[in-house]
């Protein structure tokens, strides 16, 4: 297919499939440690001493740290690069079944890459920053508990994002673009009112995560943050909810 001259090297020389490689190979790491830090380190580290626990934020989990934001970053950035190498996503594919998709998608992992280097990782900085203070003997800071609390609430709703985002991600190619199913251009009107509750669900979540709404303090509201159990549950039923959209508004 061909693109005109100033994509013409790219796509001739693979670096349009050379992106799409990229990006699963990035987007594995990010979600895979996204998983290791809420389904096993933070379970782990609550059952060791306090030493123990130090020992292990020093040396594992600031480089484990260090794969898991930059993987974000790699991920967006090879997902931008798709975008821009492919001739399908120009004219009106984001008003079609599939754009749709895919935006939704985009949405959430956006917002899962800004909660990763807005909050996670500074407020990981400090809470290894105290966990080293302690452990050679200094003064612990007053602000860690905090710190800690924040960036558990916004990798919590990254998990919850994340499933979602992974059915979006992998169904626009796989069914969401199924015809027989699904309208291949939906209507303005569909279009709208499918963008509205879609983003006013994720916009709730997300305010919920980042303590806009009910704060950061354990409530009814942070039910979902509290276990990686909850998250997992929230997850699904998200990720459930979206779908039921589809059914609801863009089914044939």
């Amino acid at each position: 297919m061909y693109l005109g001259a100033p994509l013409e090297i790219f796509t001739k020389y693979g670096l349009s499939g050379a992106s799409r490689w990229g990006h699963v190979l990035a987007g594995i790491t990010w979600i895979g440690l996204l998983y290791y830090f809420n389904f096993v380190q933070v379970p782990a580290f609550a059952q060791m001493s306090p030493e123990a626990r130090a020992e292990a934020m020093d040396k594992l989990a600031w480089r484990a740290l260090w794969w898991f934001r930059w993987s974000a970053a790699i991920t967006a950035a090879t997902g931008l690069l798709i975008l821009g190498f492919n001739e399908q996503y120009k004219n009106s594919y984001f008003k079609s079944a599939p754009g749709i998709s895919i935006a939704t998608g985009i949405l959430l992992a956006l917002t899962m890459l800004g909660n990763v280097w807005s909050i996670i990782w500074p407020k990981q900085r400090v809470v290894i920053g105290n966990a080293r203070a302690t452990a050679a003997g200094g003064t612990a800071d007053p602000a860690a508990p905090a710190a800690a609390r924040r960036a558990a609430l916004a990798s919590r709703q990254n998990v919850i994002f994340s499933f979602p985002m992974l059915l979006f991600m992998v169904g626009t190619s796989h069914f969401f673009n199924d015809s027989r199913h699904f309208k291949v251009l939906p209507s303005g009107g569909e279009r709208g009112v499918y963008w509205i509750i879609a983003i006013v669900i994720w916009l709730v979540f997300e305010l919920n995560a980042v303590g806009v709404i009910g704060g950061t303090d354990p409530g009814p509201l942070k039910w979902p943050y509290e276990t990686h159990r909850n998250a997992i549950i929230t997850g699904v039923a998200l990720a459930v909810v979206y779908y039921a959209l589809w059914e609801i508004i863009l089914r044939v």
